[in-house]
């Protein structure tokens, strides 16, 4: 009688983001759930941005328990010195992102929170630096006829349009989509999740 292998436990996604889901494929991984993580995300009276992903990722980490499971939640946060740029929820917010990250640097962190079946949690913090290209006023306007900014940190995505306005990046190109791809990856194997 042939013994069938053994199977790893479940790895949920404790997010709604369907790039997190794609980044973890991009390595082989697929989460065998999602589900989205529902934890009010206001930021706190003088949080500075690094505590910020910290706290919110543990948050949803914790709001998100399948027992016997891998839990893998992330919160990415775009910082321009101690001040954190929400996720875009209107159009007049993307823009004042975009009129603040023109010309300048800023940081894009990404807390990753991965708590193991046995009840063990593993964590980074993972900090990238983006250096945008001062922007034209029709170039902000055509940005955000495209819509992509709505629902993205900052109000922009690196992987789409905004990519032809970016001039630096120092980090990981992964943090700044949403997940860091090497540091989960370590994470997952740490606590004994098997990688492709």
């Amino acid at each position: 009688m042939i013994n069938a292998a053994p199977t790893q436990p479940l790895l949920v996604l404790a997010s709604a983001s369907p790039r997190r889901a794609a980044l973890l494929a991009q390595i082989g991984i697929v989460a065998d759930r999602v589900v989205a993580a529902e934890i009010d995300e206001t930021p706190h009276a003088e949080e500075v941005p690094r505590l910020q992903a910290e706290r919110l990722a543990r948050a949803k980490a914790d709001a998100v328990v399948v027992p016997g499971s891998f839990v893998l939640a992330a919160d990415t946060v775009v910082a321009v010195g101690r001040r954190s740029l929400g996720k875009a929820l209107d159009e007049a917010a993307a823009r004042a992102c975009l009129e603040l990250l023109s010309g300048r640097r800023h940081k894009v962190i990404t807390a990753v929170v991965l708590t193991g079946p046995d009840g063990r949690r593993g964590r980074r913090c993972v900090e990238s630096v983006v250096g945008f290209a001062r922007l034209t006023r029709s170039q902000i306007d055509a940005y955000l006829a495209a819509g992509e900014w709505h629902g993205k940190a900052g109000g922009y995505a690196i992987q789409g349009l905004a990519a032809a306005h970016i001039r630096f990046l120092s980090g990981s190109y992964s943090n700044v989509v949403g997940l860091p791809l090497f540091e989960t990856a370590q994470l997952l194997r740490g606590l004994g999740w098997k990688l492709p």
